[in-house]
């Protein structure tokens, strides 16, 4: 069954046009990669799925339902969740809080488990390793990407939406990250994952898109994906796709 179906989704600004029908089909149980140039319109396509601001013409239909322009808090209520390329706590709240806030106001399946109790769960479930009453600006990059990801799972999303999550990490720490990903898809959470790191994409996603200037120039396995002409041409390069 898809999880997630967009249907010709197109987002413009003025005169400027930055995804243009974009189509996506993503799998129950996926790990769908989606990768492109900077400025490409990746993020603006993501934007336009979770509601925070609505597609200018395209459909969106998420587990079954059309959900075109619907506004993000009730995107996450209905099970969607995402992660930012530039984490947004809440500073002046300790780490534990900034997740509770997630266990208290993302989802309206409540949880039987008391909040402080989840959020908890949650944090060693992502292998939080500072002390929770830590002030969350306090936090370095890498540490700010964990509570954001915390927060987005205890919003309990049946999609959750990667965006960048592994960028400025150590080769140590991608596999660290990669495994966390596999680990949150065996839960049952379909995911999304912009990336740019491309032992990233092949280490974790089923299927890839690659867009450019807004729109889809290739889709398939990572590896069909990653030896594209076209592809290397537009965005990796032949030194890069040898690497990959």
């Amino acid at each position: 069954m898809l999880i997630l179906d967009t249907k010709k989704v197109t987002k413009r600004f003025g005169g400027l046009t930055a995804v243009n029908q974009v189509s996506m089909q993503v799998e129950e149980g996926q790990v769908y990669g989606l990768i492109g140039p900077n400025g490409a319109g990746k993020s603006t396509f993501i934007n336009s799925i979770v509601g925070r601001f609505p597609p200018t013409e395209g459909v969106v239909y998420f587990n079954g339902e059309e959900t075109t322009g619907l506004s993000a808090e009730i995107m996450c209520h209905k099970g969607m969740a995402r992660t930012f390329q530039i984490p947004r706590p809440f500073p002046q709240l300790t780490v534990l809080e900034n997740v509770k806030v997630g266990v208290i106001f993302g989802s309206v399946d409540k949880d039987p488990m008391p909040a402080d109790e989840r959020a908890r769960e949650i944090l060693k479930f992502v292998d939080f390793n500072l002390p929770i009453d830590t002030p969350a600006d306090r936090l370095n990059a890498v540490q700010l990407k964990s509570i954001d990801l915390a927060r987005a799972l205890a919003c309990k999303p049946k999609l959750l939406l990667l965006d960048e999550l592994a960028s400025g990490l150590t080769p140590g720490e991608l596999d660290t990250i990669m495994s966390l990903i596999l680990k949150i898809r065996d839960q049952g959470i379909s995911i999304i994952a912009v990336e740019h790191i491309m032992r990233v994409i092949k280490g974790i996603c089923d299927t890839v898109m690659v867009i450019e200037y807004g729109t889809t120039i290739a889709e398939g396995t990572p590896d069909e994906v990653l030896n594209n002409p076209e592809v290397i041409k537009a965005y990796l390069g032949e030194e890069e796709a040898e690497n990959a």
